[in-house]
C-alpha cells in the first residue's frame, strides 16, 4: 500500500442478505487530508466507516489503515486510529478526567503520559472548565466533544468520524466544527476521514470529497480543484413576473452567458467563474429592465452532488 495513502479501500463489499450496502468501493484517502465522505442517507457511508473500525465485517474485499489489512488483523491497523462512530456511551458518574484516564489505562498509557495528554486533550475540545463535572449531567454536544477527545488519546495519525455532529443542536454542531478545524490547522500528521451528508459542513471543513451512492464511489478531488476546473457559475434571477421566452433569450444572447433556460418561474444563467463575468451580469439585467429583482448564485458543488446522486439513482 502507499505510504501517501494511510486509508486505502479496494473492492470493498458487504451484503445483508439480497441487498448490497457497499458494492465494489475503492477509495484511496491522501495523508493529512481532512476527506468528506458525502452521500445521502443510505449511501454506504457508516458501513463502511464501520468495516473500517472493525464493528462489522465485510463480505470480501480489503481495507487497509496505515498498511495493515484491518479484515484481516484488526488489533495491528487500528493502533494508531481514533474514532467516533454512532452515538458515544459514557459511564454517567465518571468525570472528562476520569474517562481520559479510563480510556489511557485500556490502551496501555503509562500514567504520567494518560496526564499530560488529557490535559492537553481537554484544551483542544475546549472541556478544561468542566474535567471534573460528572458526564452525565453534559448536553449531547458535550459529551461528542469528550467522544472526540476520546479519540485523540495515544496521538493517533488517523481519526475516523462518523456523522459528528448528527442530532445536535446549532450551538453543538458550531462547537464540533470549530473543534475540527482547530485539529486540521494545528496538526501536522494527522488524517481525517469524516462521513456526513450535509454539504456545507463538508465545504467548511474539509479539504477534499468523496462522494458515494449506492455503495459505490461517484468522485473523488481536491474540493478547491473540483470546484476550479468546473470553471462555471450559476445564477438563478427571479422576475415579478413569469419570464418570457424573449427574455431568455435576450439574456442568453450576451456574450458572454454560456446558456440561459427557464427554471420554474425563474431563469437560470450559466455565465464563467469570474468576478467580471458576474458584475456584467449584474449590470447588463438591471438595464433590462425586465422586472428582475433578485439574483442568487448556486452551489457548484451541490448542483454537481444532486446530478451525481440523480444519474447515481
Amino acid at each position: 500500500m502507499s505510504t501517501d495513502s494511510p486509508i486505502e479501500i479496494v473492492d470493498l463489499r458487504k451484503e445483508y442478505g439480497s441487498f448490497t450496502a457497499v458494492n465494489g468501493l475503492n477509495l484511496s484517502i491522501k495523508k493529512n487530508s481532512f476527506t468528506g465522505l458525502l452521500g445521502p442517507n443510505g449511501a454506504g457511508k457508516s458501513t463502511t466507516l464501520k468495516i473500517l473500525t472493525h464493528l462489522i465485517k465485510a463480505t470480501s474485499g480489503e481495507a487497509y489503515l496505515n498498511g495493515v489489512d484491518v479484515t484481516k488483523d484488526p488489533k495491528a491497523a487500528l493502533t494508531n486510529v481514533g474514532t467516533v462512530i454512532e452515538t458515544p456511551e459514557f459511564y454517567p458518574y465518571l468525570t472528562p478526567r476520569e474517562t481520559m484516564r479510563y480510556v489511557g489505562e485500556l490502551i496501555g498509557m503509562n500514567k504520567e503520559s494518560i496526564k499530560t495528554e488529557t490535559e492537553e486533550i481537554l484544551e483542544k475540545v475546549k472541556m478544561t472548565d468542566w474535567g471534573d463535572k460528572r458526564l452525565g449531567t453534559f448536553s449531547k454536544g458535550m459529551r461528542q466533544r469528550i467522544a472526540l477527545g476520546q479519540a485523540l488519546m495515544n496521538d493517533p495519525n488517523i481519526i475516523i468520524l462518523d456523522e459528528p455532529t448528527s442530532g445536535l443542536d446549532p450551538r453543538g454542531m458550531a462547537e464540533i466544527r470549530e473543534v475540527l478545524k482547530n485539529l486540521r490547522n494545528d496538526s501536522n500528521d494527522l488524517t481525517i476521514v469524516m462521513s456526513s451528508h450535509i454539504l456545507t459542513e463538508v465545504q467548511d471543513l474539509c479539504d477534499r470529497i468523496a462522494m458515494i451512492n449506492h455503495g459505490t464511489l461517484l468522485m473523488d478531488d481536491d474540493i478547491s480543484a473540483f470546484v476550479t476546473s468546473h470553471g462555471v457559475k450559476s445564477v438563478i434571477a427571479k422576475t415579478t413576473e413569469i419570464p418570457t421566452a424573449e427574455l431568455i433569450d435576450r439574456i442568453g444572447q450576451l456574450d458572454y452567458v454560456r446558456s440561459a433556460e427557464r427554471l420554474g418561474n425563474d431563469v437560470q444563467i450559466f455565465i464563467g467563474d469570474s468576478n467580471e463575468e458576474r458584475n456584467r451580469l449584474f449590470n447588463d439585467l438591471a438595464q433590462m429592465n425586465a422586472g428582475i429583482y433578485s439574483l442568487a448564485e448556486t452551489d457548484k458543488l451541490e448542483e454537481t452532488y444532486l446530478d451525481l446522486i440523480k444519474e447515481s439513482a
